[in-house]
C-alpha cells in the first residue's frame, strides 16, 4: 500500500466567474453583515450608571440578621453548612462567657462564619435550613467585582447586618 503523501486525488475544479475572481460577492456580503450589526441595539450597558433588570427569582447576597435586641440570631447549629450543596459555608461555634447569657437568648454563637462566594451557587438552601431565620439572601445587594480570590470569602464583618440606630427627636 502506498503512503498517503504519494496518493493523488482527482478533484474537479469549476472555473470561477469574473465576479468571484474579484471577490465582490464576498466583500458585499461582509459589508452587509457589518451594516446590519451597526444599526442593532447595543448588547452592552454602562454598568455603574445603568443596571439590568433582574429575574423574579433573583436571590442576591447573604446577610446574617440580628434580633430585636441587636444580637446575632445565628446559634452556629451548622444546618446551613450541611444544607449547602456547594460546601461554601464554614463556621466555628463557641459558648458565651458566664454572665453574658442574660444579654442573649442563646448560649452558643458563631465565633467565625464564612461564605466562599466563589463556590456559592445562590440556591437559597441555607436560608431554608436555618431554624432561627438568621441567614437571608437579600435581593438588593450585588456581589462587587474584586481582584483577589481572598476578597470573595465573606466573614462576619461583611455578612452581619449593621445595628439599627434609633433616632430620637
Amino acid at each position: 500500500m502506498e503512503p498517503l503523501s504519494n496518493r493523488k486525488k482527482n478533484v474537479a475544479q469549476k472555473e470561477m466567474t469574473l465576479s468571484e475572481r474579484m471577490y465582490l460577492p464576498a466583500i458585499a456580503q461582509g459589508l452587509g453583515i457589518t451594516i446590519k450589526h451597526f444599526f442593532k441595539k447595543k448588547a452592552t450597558i454602562n454598568y455603574p450608571e445603568e443596571t439590568r433588570s433582574r429575574s423574579e427569582i433573583w436571590r442576591g447576597l447573604h446577610v446574617l440578621k440580628r434580633d430585636e435586641n441587636g444580637a446575632e440570631r445565628c446559634t452556629a447549629c451548622g444546618l446551613c453548612a450541611v444544607a449547602c450543596p456547594a460546601e461554601a459555608i464554614t463556621m466555628t461555634a463557641g459558648e458565651r462567657k458566664k454572665g453574658e447569657e442574660h444579654l442573649y437568648r442563646e448560649e452558643k454563637y458563631a465565633v467565625t462564619y464564612e461564605i466562599n462566594m466563589l463556590r456559592c451557587i445562590f440556591c437559597g438552601l441555607c436560608e431554608e435550613a436555618c431554624p432561627k431565620a438568621a441567614i437571608f439572601l437579600q435581593d438588593d445587594k450585588l456581589a462587587p467585582a474584586r481582584y483577589e480570590r481572598d476578597e470573595f470569602i465573606y466573614g462576619k464583618d461583611r455578612l452581619v447586618e449593621p445595628l439599627k440606630t434609633t433616632e430620637t427627636k
